[in-house]
C-alpha cells in the first residue's frame, strides 16, 4: 500500500507540473501540447514503473535485513534461554545423578541382602527340618519305655546342673546308693556346711506322649488326665522313700525333676492342688527353669562358704602376724635399752677421758714437748636419745628411753673410769 501511495503522489506531482507548463505555454500548439502531454504521460508511466521497482527492491532489502536481524535476535534469545535453563537444571541433573547412584547402591545392597536372607532362610528351614526330625526321633525313643525316658531325664538333669555352675563328682554325685543299697537316688547335691539334698528324675511321660498323638479332643484330654495321675502317683511314691532321713545333714524335702515345663503344666492344669500336695509331702516339683534357679542359689551358698573360709584364714594370718610383730617389738625394745646403756657408758667414758687423761696430756703442751703436730681431738658426748616405739604400744610396752644426762661438767676429777 505504501508503494501505490508513492506512485499516486508522483503522478499527481507530474500532473501538476504538466498543468503548470500548459498554463505557461498558452500559445502552444495543440499537437505540441498533445505531444508534450503524451511525453509527460510516458515519463509518468516510466517514472511510476521505476518507483515501483525501487520500492520493491527497497522493501525486499528491508525485509531481508529485518528477517536477518530477527533471526539473529531469536538465535541469541534461544542461546540465552538455553544457558539459563541449563544453569537452572544443572543442580537438578546433579541431584538426579546422585540419586541414580544411591538407587544403584541400594539395589545392589538389596540384592546382596536378599541373597543373604535367602541363604539364612534356607539354613533356618534346614535347621527346622533337622529339629523336627530330631524331635520325631526323640518322641519315638521316649515311647519305647520308661528306661529311655529315665535316661533322657537324667541327661536333662545333668545338663541343668552343669549350666547352673555345679560340677559332677565335686558338687553333685549321680546314682549314689543309700540305706544299704535299698535306695538309689538319681542325684545328690552337696550343700555348704555338709548338707545334702536329693533330686529324682524318673517321672513317666508315656501318657503325655499318647495325649499328643491323639486324633480327637476326648482322647487327648483322657491322656492328659492319665499323665496328671501318673505325676501325682510318682510324687507320692517319692515322698514315701523319705530320702531326707538317709543323710546326717539334709533339708527335709526331696526334689522331683520333671524334664519340661509343658509336662508339669499339663499335669498341674488337671490337678490344681498338685503343688500343694507335693509341699505337704515334702516333695518339691521343679522343671529345668526352676531347678536352674535353685542350683544357682546353691552355687551362691558355696561362694559365700568359700568367702567365709577365706575370712577365717585371713583372721588366722592376722593373729599370727600380730604375734610375730609382738616378738619383733620386744626385740626392738631390748635393742633400744641396749643402745641407751651403750650411750650412757660412752658418755661416762668421754667424761672420764676428758677429766682424767686429757688434762694431764695437755700439760705436755705447756712444757713445750714436741708432739709432732698431732693434737688431741675434742670428744663430745652423745646427746641423741633412742626413739621409743610408741606405735606398738598395744603390742608391747613402749620404750621409755630418756636422753642421758651425763656430761663433762657432771664428771668430777675423782670419778672412776
Amino acid at each position: 500500500m505504501n508503494v501505490e501511495v508513492l506512485i499516486l503522489i508522483a503522478v499527481l506531482a507530474l500532473s501538476c507540473v504538466g498543468l503548470a507548463l500548459w498554463a505557461m505555454a498558452e500559445r502552444g500548439a495543440a499537437q505540441r501540447a498533445a505531444l508534450e502531454a503524451r511525453m509527460l504521460r510516458e515519463q509518468a508511466t516510466s517514472g511510476a514503473e521505476m518507483l515501483k521497482a525501487q520500492a520493491a527492491l527497497s522493501a525486499s532489502a528491508v525485509g531481508e535485513d529485518l528477517v536477518r536481524r530477527a533471526s539473529e535476535t531469536f538465535a541469541a534469545q534461544d542461546r540465552l534461554v538455553q544457558a539459563k535453563l541449563e544453569a537452572q537444571l544443572k543442580p537438578v541433573a546433579e541431584t538426579l545423578e546422585k540419586f541414580q547412584l544411591q538407587v544403584t547402591a541400594a539395589e545392589k545392597a538389596r540384592a546382596e541382602e536378599s541373597g543373604g536372607l535367602k541363604a539364612q532362610i534356607e539354613q533356618l528351614l534346614a535347621a527346622s527340618t533337622a529339629t523336627q526330625d530330631e524331635a520325631r526321633k526323640l518322641s519315638a525313643a521316649l515311647r519305647r519305655g520308661a528306661g529311655v525316658q529315665g535316661r533322657w531325664g537324667e541327661q536333662m538333669l545333668r545338663n541343668v546342673l552343669e549350666m547352673a555352675g555345679l560340677k559332677a563328682r565335686v558338687d553333685f554325685e549321680e546314682q549314689v546308693s543309700v540305706d544299704a543299697g535299698a535306695l538309689r537316688p538319681d542325684v545328690t547335691v552337696r550343700l555348704p556346711g555338709g548338707g545334702v539334698f536329693v533330686i529324682d528324675a524318673k517321672c513317666s511321660l508315656t501318657a503325655f506322649l499318647e495325649a499328643q498323638d491323639a486324633v480327637d479332643e476326648v482322647t487327648r484330654e483322657a491322656g492328659y488326665a492319665r499323665h496328671a495321675q501318673s505325676v501325682r502317683a510318682h510324687m507320692q511314691s517319692l515322698a514315701g522313700k523319705a530320702y531326707w532321713d538317709q543323710f546326717d545333714v539334709s533339708p527335709d524335702f526331696v526334689v522331683m525333676f520333671v524334664p519340661g515345663d509343658a509336662f508339669l503344666a499339663a499335669a498341674a492344669e488337671r490337678l490344681p492342688d498338685l503343688y500343694a500336695q507335693g509341699m505337704e509331702r515334702r516333695v518339691i516339683l521343679v522343671t529345668p527353669s526352676s531347678l536352674f534357679a535353685l542350683c544357682k542359689a546353691v552355687v551362691y551358698g558355696w561362694r559365700v562358704e568359700a568367702q567365709t573360709i577365706n575370712a577365717r584364714e585371713i583372721v588366722d594370718l592376722g593373729r599370727e602376724l600380730y604375734k610375730r610383730i609382738a616378738v619383733m617389738a620386744a626385740h626392738a625394745q631390748a635393742m633400744g635399752k641396749g643402745l641407751e646403756t651403750a650411750v650412757g657408758r660412752y658418755n661416762q667414758f668421754v667424761g672420764s677421758l676428758e677429766s682424767q687423761v686429757h688434762t694431764q696430756a695437755r700439760r705436755f703442751e705447756d712444757l713445750k714437748v714436741d708432739h709432732e703436730g698431732k693434737d688431741i681431738a675434742e670428744l663430745t658426748p652423745i646427746e641423741v636419745a633412742v626413739r621409743p616405739l610408741t606405735k606398738l604400744a598395744p603390742i608391747a610396752t613402749p620404750l621409755t628411753l630418756t636422753p642421758p644426762t651425763l656430761t663433762l661438767g657432771d664428771v668430777s676429777p675423782t670419778s672412776g673410769s
